[in-house]
């Protein structure tokens, strides 16, 4: 018996729904970091807010669809648990931090968002609504997707992947194969569309991690020798101090021995 595309749909969508899960649980242990040392150190805000900027579009997006309900509810935890990040870290921020974090949330999450909700609500009726949110989210999705690029500029000029974690971008790759899947069967290109590109970044980072998973245990070889060499050079700063005070002393004593009793 053939399955259909909404079984199909439902399948990737319960499987996206689970990953996407896990990837918005994934900076607890940051958050936890940041609660231990009471401060955000150097981390920044500005993922937190656009994730959230994303899943409030994405959810404005499957209301307004109404056939997307595993859309809907995935994006619904992602604003709660968003919004208890931001909170999180405008309590242990700086000054500066938390006013840039406060200016960030109110131009984007709240201006942009609302300027977005008057112009599809006013200036677009009917299905064209619909289409045009779905190209702002698709847009939105793309950057966030493309963010990734400077890590994987970061690991190709270091060759390290310390700051690349493999698992996360296992799991990331995993979501965008499941949530194409459930855009294809969906027949919503809107959804499909930018997960093609999560996806070719993903096999990109993974790829990367093969050729540089090494690179780190160099780095750590080379840290382990270069200890080394400040105490040689510390062993013989004080052997030629040692010999030049001897020299000095030698040489007193042999004007003393000189001079006239």
């Amino acid at each position: 018996m053939a399955i259909s595309h909404s079984t199909l749909a439902f399948a990737f969508g319960m499987l996206g729904n689970v990953i996407s899960f896990l990837v918005f649980l994934a900076p607890i242990p940051t958050f936890y970091r940041i609660y231990k040392k009471k401060s955000t150190q150097e981390f920044q805000s500005l993922p937190y807010l656009v994730a959230l900027f994303s899943s409030m579009l994405w959810l404005y997006y499957a209301l307004l669809k109404k056939d997307a309900f595993l859309l809907l509810t995935i994006n619904s935890f992602g604003c709660v648990i968003e919004t208890i990040y931001i909170i999180l870290y405008i309590i242990y921020a700086s000054r500066d931090a938390r006013n840039l974090t406060s200016k960030l949330f109110f131009a984007m999450n709240v201006g942009s968002f609302a300027l977005i909700l008057l112009v599809t609500h006013f200036a677009v009726h009917g299905a064209l609504r619909v289409q045009v949110l779905g190209w702002i989210c698709v847009s939105l999705s793309i950057s966030v997707f493309a963010a990734p690029l400077s890590i994987v500029a970061q690991v190709v000029r270091t060759k390290s992947v310390e700051f690349m974690p493999f698992n996360l971008s296992f799991t990331l790759t995993l979501s965008a194969v499941m949530w194409f899947g459930y855009g294809l069967f969906l027949k919503d290109i809107c959804i499909a569309l930018p997960n093609v590109l999560g996806f070719a970044l993903g096999l990109i980072q993974m790829l990367l991690y093969g050729i540089y998973r090494n690179g780190d245990k160099k780095v750590d070889k080379m840290e382990k020798k270069v200890p080394l060499e400040p105490l040689k050079s510390v062993v013989i700063a004080v052997e030629e101090k040692q010999g030049k005070e001897n020299s000095e002393e030698k040489e007193k004593s042999n004007e003393a021995n000189d001079c006239p009793v």
